[in-house]
Parts: structure tokens; C-alpha cells; sequence
């Protein structure tokens, strides 16, 4: 969900500043006595490719011995880039991993398993359990560590939930579609929710899901509940996939049945629509926007019946190459990523941080920030779950759970019979 979003914003910036990769993935000769290694990232912008240096340029000075050599292609040609130099087997030491690449890379033996190396290594106990959780896979191993994370919270209007009588912002999702319902307006151009019925619904369709059975939910793959059963199949999710066609069908405006993520963000920070669930990149758009700070603030993500959520945050970090010839170099550049500097690139990038020590900081403690300090700190209220998007179907998946929400919401088809395919999609698919 969120890294389509990412490929989509920055594609513009970086083709219109980047004309070239800052190397070619060969580089010069090393200077005596040095080791140059190779790092390559695939979210690339301007800015972005400016922080990298200018955290690099505090890592060599401090590693004399190292030299880093920064390779950042334009991002609507990183991936095609990267997999190039991975096929080929040299130049990169260090690339960025994302939660839909880390797959494919390691299943073909691309990337080096870092669990080994890390083992003792005091950073990892500095880090959330979502950051140590998100490092290691299911069978232990460590292809990347995050450097940050894009995780659902709920933006929201102070002026018109405090107008239409209500003490504060939803806390569940049954609150939210009573909010919504009392906010909505359409004579006045006024709506409750910033619904997503258009392209990539699944991933808010699942956070719903995932909160109402967020008491037998598997954390390690959370399109299933612990009886090995998808989610699709439980009467929980009956119950949440009816709330939420409710939310669209009383607080929400009729055109976001069709909404992507320009089109929910537009709403919210144009002054239609009261809530918005989405990322924290959302954060510095709605600075932007004619909102004044006043009118708006973030809350964390919505509760189900229990008084749980799921989150499952996206995710991206670094990793090593597996035919790099200079793996202890590359490891301590990793490390020094993931230590303090992480906090300065996710201030700079907004994302969620991976240290414990960010919820002190006063730009993560305070104002929107603070909703996602509340979540990282209460990891039995907001459980950290890891969604199967590394699957060979994942792209197949969102259209087809795109086209089955837009049915429901057309009135074409039921939400039972919804819930029935999917789930004999995912149980067909795993066993197939």
C-alpha cells in the first residue's frame, strides 16, 4: 500500500532534478588503505539523496578506513537498477530493502542474513519490538534492519468533531461511524470520513478486519487468526466488513467509492472531509494545505471491540548484498544508520521512528507526532502484525479485493459472499 504510494510521489521530484545516478554502480579505485563500499537506495529523491550524503559524510568521518559510495537512480528506475546489479552479482554492498522486495531477494539468495552478525549487538535493544520485529523473519533470520516505518493513524478535524458535540477524536471504529454520521453534510460540502474505495482499499479494509479479531490474531502473518483459519472466515470480520460499509454508507461522500490515497488526502486537507486514516507522510501535506494547526491534530489508531488494533506498518531498511566482498564494512554502516542517526532520518522523512529513546524527542513527543509514540509504547494495545505482502500474488490480490469492495459498495454483491471468496482465495492460494 504505502510503497506505491512513495514510488508515485517521488517519481516526479526525481526526474525532474535527477538526470543521472549520482555512480554507476563501478565507482574508482579505492584509496589505499580504504575500502569503498557500494550502497544503492530505491526511494530516491533530492532531498532524501541529500540526507544520505550528508549521514554518510558523519559515518566516514568517524570509519577512516571506509569509503561509502552513494548510488540513488531515479526512483521509477531504482527497482529495475537494483535487480540488475543483484542478477549480476557485483556492485553493491548495502541496498535498501522493502517489505515487498525483502521476498524475492532472499528467496533467490540475493541478500546476506545479518542475524549472525547482530547477535549481541546493543543497538537491537534500543530499538521498539516493532523494529526488532520487523529485522527478523520468520525462521530468524535478519535480511534487513528498518530504518523507519508508514503506519495507519487517524488525522482528524479538532473544530468539527469539538462542533458536532464530541470530547475528543474516535478512539474505535464504531466511534469513528458515530462521529462521521453526526458530522456529515452534504448540503454543506461537509463529510464525516475520507473513505478509500478506489485503488489499494485493502490495506484500511484489513485494519478494520485486523482490530475486530485482534484477540486471536497471528502477529506473524495477520491474514490469519492462531486456529490456522484466514481472517476471512471468522465472525468477527462479518462484523467489521458490515461497520465498515456503514462508515461509507453514513458518514462518507458517494464518490469515494472510486478515492485512492490523491483523492483522501485532497478531501481532508481541502476541508471536506473530517477524518482521514492514512500514513504520516500525510503529516507535511496537511502543514501545507490551508489548515491552520489549530483545526487539526492525529490519533492513534482505531481501536476494535476488545480495546485492540493491529498495526501493520510498512516498512523498509538495509541490508546486505550476499556476494559483497566487504560484509564488516557494510555492517557498520548499517549499524551507525540504525543508531542515532535513524532519528534524524525519520524526522527528515517522516516516519515513524525505530528507537525507544524517539519518544523523548520533542518533535516525536508532541503534536501529530505524538499519536505514533502513544502507539510504539503500548505494544499490547497496538499489536505489531506482519502482513503476507511479500507474496507472488500480492498484486493480483489488490485488484481483485479492489474490485470486490467497489461491488459491496454498489450494492452488487454481499458482504458474506465478499468475505467467502476471499477467504477461499487465501486458503487456495497457501495450500497451492
Amino acid at each position: 500500500m504505502r510503497r506505491t504510494r512513495i514510488l508515485a510521489a517521488t517519481t516526479l521530484a526525481a526526474a525532474l532534478t535527477l538526470s543521472a545516478c549520482a555512480g554507476d554502480g563501478t565507482g574508482g579505485e579505492s584509496t589505499p588503505g580504504k575500502v569503498t563500499i557500494k550502497m544503492v537506495e530505491s526511494l530516491t529523491s533530492p532531498a532524501r539523496t541529500e540526507l544520505l550524503n550528508s549521514l554518510i559524510q558523519e559515518f566516514e568521518a568517524t570509519h577512516s578506513t571506509i569509503d561509502v559510495e552513494l548510488i540513488s537512480p531515479p526512483t521509477d528506475q531504482a527497482d529495475a537498477k537494483i535487480q540488475q546489479m543483484l542478477q549480476s552479482g557485483s556492485g553493491v554492498d548495502v541496498l535498501e530493502v522493502r517489505d515487498l522486495t525483502v521476498g524475492p531477494f532472499s528467496n533467490n539468495g540475493w541478500l546476506h542474513d545479518m542475524a549472525p552478525d547482530l547477535k549481541g549487538w546493543d543497538g537491537m535493544q534500543a530499538m521498539t519490538e516493532q523494529a526488532r520485529i520487523a529485522a527478523s523473519s520468520a525462521d530468524g533470520k535478519t535480511w534487513f534492519v528498518p530504518y523507519g516505518f508508514y503506519g495507519l493513524s487517524l488525522f482528524y478535524r479538532t473544530d468539527l468533531v469539538a462542533e458536532a458535540g464530541f470530547d475528543g477524536p474516535p478512539k474505535t471504529w464504531q466511534d469513528l461511524v458515530e462521529q462521521s454520521a453526526k458530522i456529515q453534510d452534504p448540503g454543506q460540502n461537509r463529510y464525516g470520513y475520507a473513505f478509500r474505495g478506489g485503488k489499494n482499499s485493502a490495506g484500511q479494509v484489513l485494519s478494520i478486519l485486523e482490530a475486530y479479531n485482534a484477540d486471536t490474531l497471528d502477529p506473524t502473518n495477520a491474514y490469519k487468526v492462531t486456529s490456522g483459519a484466514t481472517i476471512f472466515s471468522t465472525p468477527e470480520s462479518q462484523s467489521a466488513l458490515d461497520t465498515y460499509v456503514e462508515l461509507f454508507r453514513t458518514g462518507s461522500p458517494e464518490s469515494s467509492v472510486a478515492w485512492g490515497y490523491p483523492e483522501m488526502v485532497q478531501g481532508f486537507t481541502n476541508g471536506s472531509t473530517a477524518f482521514l486514516l492514512q500514513d504520516p507522510e500525510v503529516i507535511a501535506v496537511v502543514k501545507e494545505s490551508s489548515l491552520t494547526e489549530e483545526q487539526w491534530s492525529v490519533a492513534p489508531n482505531l481501536l476494535g471491540p476488545t480495546g485492540k488494533a493491529a498495526w501493520p506498518m510498512a516498512t523498509a531498511g538495509w541490508g546486505i548484498t550476499s556476494f559483497s566482498k566487504h560484509k564488516p564494512e557494510a555492517l557498520e554502516l548499517i549499524k551507525f544508520l540504525s543508531g542515532e542517526a535513524s532519528t534524524r532520518f525519520a524526522k527528515e522523512n517522516s516516519l515513524v521512528p525505530i528507537l525507544t529513546a524517539a519518544a523523548e524527542d520533542e518533535f516525536f513527543r508532541t503534536g501529530p507526532w505524538a499519536a505514533y509514540v502513544t502507539m510504539t509504547s503500548d505494544p499490547d494495545t497496538w499489536i505489531a502484525v506482519t502482513e503476507p505482502r511479500s507474496s507472488a500474488w500480492w498484486t493480483e490480490w489488490m485488484q481483485r479485493s479492489e474490485t470486490d469492495l467497489q461491488k459491496v459498495l454498489l450494492g452488487e454483491m454481499t458482504t458474506t459472499d465478499l468475505l467467502k471468496g476471499w477467504d477461499q482465495y487465501w486458503t487456495d492460494k497457501w495450500a497451492g
